[in-house]
């Protein structure tokens, strides 16, 4: 953060401790300057920034360009996805069903969905709204997401058909394990309980209640040629390649929406005026955002988290809760391949503030967060961009530095042949490799971007090099061989430990057809 100790910068501090509107224009001041040092520092194409404070948007504009194809400016008007934001929306909608007395939070899931279930049948009788909502369901950390991500075919009964099938790591409400299945699983609930399709639920009672005219659930919304639209970058071997792809298209209750910093700041504003617009038109209630906020499952903090400030933190419905640095705070993080966004609230001081990028380096996301934070509250300087960027940068290098580690000793796979046929997951679905030209090929049948070549490794493992390297989802595929010299099935695993989870390839086990 940058604080100069001048005669010029006491004066000021005078006058902006009795005019507000002073104190607003110096914080968008530092925040612009913070955002237009992250452009550089990590190498970003595009961001977009809001903030609020006591019902006043005291920022919403675009930094950067849009697009590196076209070099368009990213302005206050330009779509983002913001992904795993959606899930606030998605617990809102279901906040606003118990208002209209539709549901109760502790209803079992299944008193509104009566097929869904769990591996365990017991645990599928116990199952509720709540629970949906808290990652505590048992599932594992991302357990599924390959039904929805990257972008499939699959329909809702698709999906529900598949979750019976996927392992339970834990026990009912024993562990926090974010899983965005269950939030598909939250969104048709709002489908079922409210008579209307889960995109128009949210459309009618919460977008245009709010002007938030602009936002759509869903990339199919918005033309690929739009110049509205921010498009995706990955930074791989220090060059920034487009991705201009969609994903969680069907699934929208997920991560599935698009918005821009104009109308973002009016769900902030909404966000810190307890649930009601600027003119005092009420959205939700005070009550629902009591519980929406409220402590449901706790998480562990990191030493760096200590270390950072942190005291406390937890997931409550559709939002992420912690004490840090002597305050509440609310926020929730978005990833798609391509796209970050991050929102952090402080209600005590009617402070909200959305970072979002059309590339991945989440640390300029945290470092323009914590800057304006540390400028609200007071707090002794800290360069937290010189801190988040040495972090970009070392991951960049892990990166770029990454090899395969190899056996010493080679020993040989099976003709080609024997490992090519059909594979079936129970919850995935139908897998096939096939041998062409001297090399096997994989290809998820449900998943157009999930194809790729087989290389060997060693014995009956080989290594999938994906068609898309920008997924840097790269896997290694074990095949399961009888003595008989006959495979049975295989297993998946990504290799390196940057793969994003969503590529949850060790839940799968692919039997031969």
């Amino acid at each position: 953060m940058r604080r100069f100790v001048s005669i010029a910068l006491f004066v000021s501090s005078l006058i902006t401790a009795t005019n507000p509107t002073a104190l607003h224009a110096q914080q968008a001041d530092d925040i612009r300057a913070t955002a237009n040092q992250a452009l550089t520092a990590f190498n970003i194409p595009g961001l977009a920034v809001v903030a609020v404070k006591d019902g006043n948007i005291i920022l919403a504009e675009g930094f950067g360009v849009r697009d590196i194809q076209s070099n368009e400016p990213v302005t206050a008007t330009t779509l983002f996805g913001v992904a795993s934001h959606t899930k606030a929306f998605t617990a809102t909608a279901l906040a606003l069903l118990v208002e209209q007395g539709k549901l109760n939070w502790d209803d079992k899931v299944i008193q509104h969905l009566p097929e869904f279930r769990l591996a365990d049948p017991v645990r599928t009788a116990d199952v509720t709204i709540r629970d949906l909502l808290s990652h505590r369901t048992g599932l594992g950390l991302g357990a599924g997401d390959l039904m929805i991500w990257p972008n499939t075919d699959k329909t809702m009964a698709d999906i529900l058909a598949g979750i019976p099938h996927l392992p339970l790591a834990n026990g009912l409400r024993e562990k926090y394990a974010y899983n965005n299945i269950m939030y598909v699983v939250a969104g048709e609930v709002v489908t079922r309980v409210s008579g209307m399709p889960y995109h128009d639920f949210v459309r009618q009672f919460l977008l245009e209640p709010m002007g938030m005219n602009d936002t759509v659930i869903g990339f199919s919304k918005v033309a690929p040629t739009a110049t509205n639209l921010a498009i995706g970058t990955i930074e791989k071997d220090a060059q920034l390649h487009r991705f201009p792809l969609d994903y969680l298209e069907d699934f929208a209750a997920a991560g599935a929406m698009l918005s821009n910093a104009n109308d973002f700041a009016k769900w902030l504003l909404v966000q810190t005026n307890q649930g009601k617009t600027t003119d005092g038109t009420p959205i939700f209630s005070e009550t629902s955002q009591q519980q929406l906020w409220h402590t449901v499952t706790p998480l562990v903090v990191s030493e760096s988290a200590a270390a950072n400030g942190t005291q406390f933190r937890a997931y409550g419905l559709g939002w992420a809760v912690k004490n840090e640095f002597g305050v509440k705070q609310i926020s929730h993080s978005g990833g798609i391949l391509g796209m970050l966004s991050l929102t952090t609230i402080i209600p005590e001081h009617r402070f909200a503030i959305t970072v979002m990028s059309n590339q991945q380096a989440f640390g300029a996301l945290t470092a323009i967060t914590q800057e304006a934070i540390e400028d609200l509250l007071e707090l002794p300087n800290r360069d937290w961009l010189a801190e988040e960027q040495a972090k970009y940068q070392q991951a960049m290098q892990k990166k770029a530095t990454f090899e395969l580690t190899r056996p010493a000793l080679i020993r040989e796979p099976l003709p080609l042949a024997s490992y090519a046929g059909s594979y079936r997951d129970n919850w995935y679905g139908a897998i096939e490799i096939t041998e062409q030209q001297g090399e096997l090929r994989i290809h998820f049948t449900h998943t157009p971007l999930l194809q790729g070549r087989l290389e060997h490794y060693n014995g009956d493992t080989f290594v999938v090099y994906w068609d898309e390297p920008l997924l840097e989802a790269d896997a290694y595929i074990d095949f399961t061989v009888t003595r008989d010299n006959q495979v049975t099935e295989a297993r998946l695993k990504a290799i390196a430990s940057f793969t994003d989870f969503s590529f949850d390839f060790h839940h799968l086990r692919l039997q031969r057809q």
